[in-house]
Formats: C-alpha cells, sequence, structure tokens
C-alpha cells in the first residue's frame, strides 16, 4: 500500500514538472458597474509544459457563475475561464475564487473587485448566467459584440443600399456607415444604450433608441418615403443650343450630418425653430444661428436639473439628453459657468458651476448620467436654484433649466415658491421636455412661465443638436 502511495506521489510530481499553466492574471476590477454594465471578465489558462494538463475544480460564491472552454489543456494550447458577478446590493464588492489545476497543490485565487453603483435592475435576469462563448469570439474586447444594423422601406419591406446610419452612445458619435447592397451594416459594437440616425435619398430621416446587447445585435430601421423629395433631373448638353433648365427645388427634412474624425463636428442645414421664436428680436435673428460672440451675448451661469429618475431609462430619452448637452457644451466659453443638478429618488449635485474652458470636467460627468429610481424633481430645482445663486454672474444671465420627460414636480408642493423666490433675484427657469406626452406639456410651460423662461421640446435628434443652444442664445442675448 505504501509502495501505491509512492507511485502515485511521483507521478503527480512528474505532472507538475511537465504540465505549467499560467494564468493571464489573478485580478480583476469591474470599476463602477451601471444597471446594464458588462459584469463579466475571460481570463486566459495558457499550458506551457511538455504534457496536457486539466482544470480539476472551480470553487467560487454564489455571486459568481462562470464556465470554461476546456477543462483539458494540451501543451502549447490555452483555455478560458469566464467569470460574471451578480452581486445583488448596492456598494463595493470583492469575490474571491480557487482554481484548482492539475499541476499544482494549491489552488491558484483570482480576485474579482467592484463597485454597483445603483440597486440592480428587476429585467436583469440576462445577467444571471455568462454569455456563450459563442457570442463572442475569445481573444475580443468582451464588451464589444458584432451589430448588424438593416436599413426597409416601411411600406415595401425592401432593403435600402447606401443608406447613411450613425451610431451614438453617451450622447457622442461612435461611427458612421453605409449599408451595403443587402441594406446591411455589419460593424462592432459596445453593448449600452444605443441611438441610431439613419438617412436616404427620398426618405424621411428615421431614428431609434434601444438597448443592445450580445442577444440584441440586430437593428431595424424603418423609413417612410419624402413625399415633398423631387429628384434632381439631370440637364442634357445639347452641342450649340442653350437649354434652360428650372429644376424644382428639393424639400427635404432636416437632416444632421455627423463627421467622425479625433473629434467630431455636426451641421444642421436648417435652424430648427423652439417655442416662442416670433418672440425673438430681429437683431437676433439676423446673427447666424452658431454665433456666440460676447459682443451680442452675454455671460451665462447655467445650471441644469436633470431628471434621472426610471421614466428616463428609455434609449431614445436619455441618450438625447446627453446628446443636448454636449452640443451646448462645445458652445460655452471660459467666461460661462455650467453646473448639473439631478434627481430620480434623491436630489443632489454631481457638477458645482463650472467654466466653459472645462469641457473635458463637464463632458465626464454627462457621459456617466444613468437613470433609475422614482421622481423627486421638487428637491431638484430647489437644490439647482441654490447652486446658481453661489455662481451668480452680475449683468450676466442666471438660469436653471430642468430636463425631463414629464411631470417632474412629485413628492413636492412648495417647488413654486422657489420658482417666484429665484425670479426676483433675477434667477430664472425653462423647462426642457424630452419626448415627453401632450399631457405633461401644459405642466411644463406654466412652469416655465412662472419661472420667466421657455418651454422647449426635444423629440428627435435635430431638436436636440440645436434647441437647447438655441434656448441658451436666446436667454443671453444683450438685446432682450
Amino acid at each position: 500500500m505504501r509502495f501505491l502511495a509512492i507511485l502515485f506521489v511521483l507521478f503527480y510530481a512528474s505532472l507538475q514538472l511537465e504540465a505549467q499553466i499560467t494564468f493571464n492574471t489573478i485580478k480583476h476590477d469591474f470599476g463602477d458597474l451601471e444597471p446594464y454594465s458588462s459584469r463579466y471578465v475571460d481570463i486566459i489558462l495558457e499550458n506551457k509544459g511538455d504534457k496536457e494538463a486539466w482544470v480539476l475544480s472551480v470553487k467560487k460564491p454564489m455571486e459568481v457563475a462562470y464556465i470554461i472552454s476546456k477543462q483539458l489543456i494540451p501543451m502549447d494550447s490555452t483555455s478560458i475561464l469566464r467569470f460574471q458577478v451578480n452581486s445583488k446590493s448596492k456598494g463595493r464588492f470583492s469575490y474571491e475564487i480557487n482554481v484548482f489545476t492539475s499541476n499544482q497543490e494549491e489552488p491558484t485565487r483570482i480576485v474579482l473587485t467592484g463597485n454597483n453603483k445603483d440597486e440592480p435592475r428587476d429585467d436583469m435576469s440576462a445577467f444571471t448566467s455568462c454569455p456563450d462563448f459563442s457570442e463572442r469570439a475569445a481573444g475580443k474586447n468582451p464588451n464589444s459584440f458584432d451589430l448588424t444594423v438593416v436599413t426597409i422601406d416601411r411600406e415595401t419591406r425592401e432593403e435600402l443600399s447606401k443608406s447613411n446610419v450613425t451610431l451614438l452612445q453617451n450622447g457622442q458619435a461612435i461611427w458612421a456607415k453605409k449599408t451595403d447592397s443587402k441594406g446591411k451594416i455589419k460593424a462592432e459594437a459596445t453593448l449600452g444604450l444605443s441611438y441610431f440616425y439613419a438617412t436616404h435619398e427620398g426618405y424621411k430621416p428615421e431614428e431609434l433608441g434601444a438597448y443592445i446587447n450580445f442577444r440584441r445585435n440586430y437593428i431595424v430601421l424603418e423609413l417612410d418615403k419624402n413625399p415633398d423629395f423631387v429628384p434632381i433631373v439631370p440637364v442634357p448638353i445639347v452641342t450649340d443650343t442653350i437649354v434652360a433648365v428650372v429644376v424644382p427645388e428639393k424639400q427635404p427634412e432636416h437632416e444632421i450630418v455627423i463627421e467622425i474624425e479625433e473629434t467630431w463636428e455636426e451641421d444642421l442645414t436648417t435652424i430648427v425653430e423652439t417655442s416662442n421664436s416670433d418672440d425673438m428680436p430681429p437683431a437676433f435673428t439676423d446673427l447666424d444661428k452658431d454665433n456666440f460672440e460676447d459682443t451680442y451675448f452675454n455671460p451665462v451661469n447655467i445650471v441644469f436639473v436633470l431628471d434621472i429618475s426610471g421614466s428616463m431609462r428609455d434609449a431614445d430619452k436619455i441618450e438625447l439628453m446627453k446628446y443636448s448637452l454636449f452640443q451646448l457644451t462645445e458652445m460655452l466659453r471660459p467666461q460661462d459657468k455650467m453646473g448639473i443638478v439631478t434627481y430620480a429618488t434623491n436630489s443632489r449635485v454631481l457638477l458645482s458651476p463650472t467654466h466653459g474652458n472645462q469641457k473635458d470636467a463637464i463632458k465626464s460627468e454627462i457621459s456617466a448620467l444613468s437613470a433609475s429610481g422614482a421622481t423627486a424633481g421638487g428637491e431638484g430645482i430647489k437644490l439647482g436654484f441654490k447652486e446658481a445663486q453661489k455662481a451668480f454672474i452680475t449683468n450676466g444671465t442666471n438660469h436653471v433649466i430642468i430636463i425631463t420627460d414629464g411631470a417632474f414636480n412629485r413628492a413636492s408642493t412648495d417647488y413654486e415658491k422657489y420658482i417666484k423666490k429665484y425670479a426676483k433675484k433675477n434667477i430664472h427657469m425653462s423647462v426642457v421636455g424630452i419626448k415627453n406626452k401632450d399631457v405633461d406639456k401644459e405642466k411644463m410651460i406654466t412652469a416655465a412661465e412662472l419661472g420667466g423662461g421657455h418651454y422647449v421640446p426635444i423629440f428627435k435628434l435635430a431638436d436636440a443638436q440645436n434647441n437647447l443652444r438655441q434656448e441658451i442664445r436666446r436667454l443671453s442675448f444683450v438685446g432682450n
């Protein structure tokens, strides 16, 4: 018996000498996790020895799920261990995992850490198990996947080739591509809330907000024909004859042209008017829509009160809000100030009033916005006015702007007195409605008029590109 035991020890020792499994990492920090953040990591095991080796077992907490590409690892080969964390509570977490392999007596200890910024959503069942390896080829960014976008004619259901499609995430353009002969685009994308904008000659632009991931990786954009579109008729060339041809003007819808470079810019061919545009002084309308020169516009101190409650979770809402804020940030001058207060279940100062030459700091906070929780708009309004007062600019424009998709005054009965109180201090308020319902529009108009400002509607990307910027220009115009 002792002889057999000695043989087993010698055999096991020989495996340790001939098989050598290495781990590419034994620590991973997920950082701050939002409800829809990627929650898995791939750890690569490589056999650098002269003999095959095995992954014998994996001991892990209940909150961690895993899959393995193969337990038997031939020499000069690799295997992938994919771990996913499913922490059910808010706050920091740390999980310890022990991986037993045939080449060593002691397990390899792996530590996964991170921070849940919000309570996990109720509909997170898709995250309880690891995504299959078939959903993403090994070695690629685990947060990315292959996305297919198709543009079709809504009526005929025929694919539309050469359509222009732009993908936006976190309020910024990720890529702009053209569909192939089958009306498709196949490109890499990152999981998360996304916004799609498609155009095609002879059709109205189409927009769609959606959450995309490894499973939701097929997007169809249905375009409607533009009845006002008149194709340009080529002028025939006739020798020794002068031909005058009158070509009817093409009447396109507002179309956004987005250029993607290291930094990208976009231009709208037609100004999208905000409400009450008839009240603009004539001198204001004579200025170029991008003019924000010191000669014509006072310094601005703007505090945004942003609705990040659960109703804003839809991609088309929060992405339009982010995009609109990014457009305004680009317009700010060094003397201008911008602050951000958010409200959901609670209200807090996300960004104290910051000068316009600190655009990266402002954009960083905008990009990280996510939505969840109830609505406590009244408290947010109070906090917004206090922040505006702290950063008050004498002989400037001091304004609070609420951005919401609906009723912002729940859980508050005294927000109106705050609006009146600060209006006397020359701090006024406007309301931006993001795809709001008609039933909420009148409430928004009433609140904006009470604050001495305007109701600004945003229902599509063209609105997000211009309406907020034009509202700030109008409020700060020296001719007011």
